[in-house]
């Protein structure tokens, strides 16, 4: 059974680690996205008037909280994969 347990932790560590590359890519299409933000000029950005500037806007503050919401996704699995873990390992102990 301790076999077993210690199987399912190795394959869920890498599948938490691939999602967890998988949200890096996000935040760094995210921080480019910010910076290309920042660059732009105070005064008369050239976006096709206020709704390219509104829309501009718009598209960033998604990307982030996408990516904000998918790292609160990777940490509500990583809690149920290793609360179920936890519990399989104390069932093992009470059966021995």
């Amino acid at each position: 059974m301790q076999e077993l347990l210690t199987e399912i932790v190795v394959h869920l560590s890498k599948s938490h680690q691939q999602m967890a590359r998988i949200l890096d890519a996000k935040r760094q299409v995210t921080v480019r996205m910010a910076h290309m933000v920042q660059a732009l000029p105070d005064e008369h950005p050239q976006l096709s008037g206020l709704d390219g500037l509104l829309d501009s806007s718009s598209n960033v503050t998604k990307s982030i909280v996408s990516y904000l919401n998918s790292l609160s996704d990777l940490e509500e699995a990583v809690a149920d994969s290793l609360t179920q873990v936890v519990k399989a390992m104390a069932d093992s102990d009470d059966e021995e």
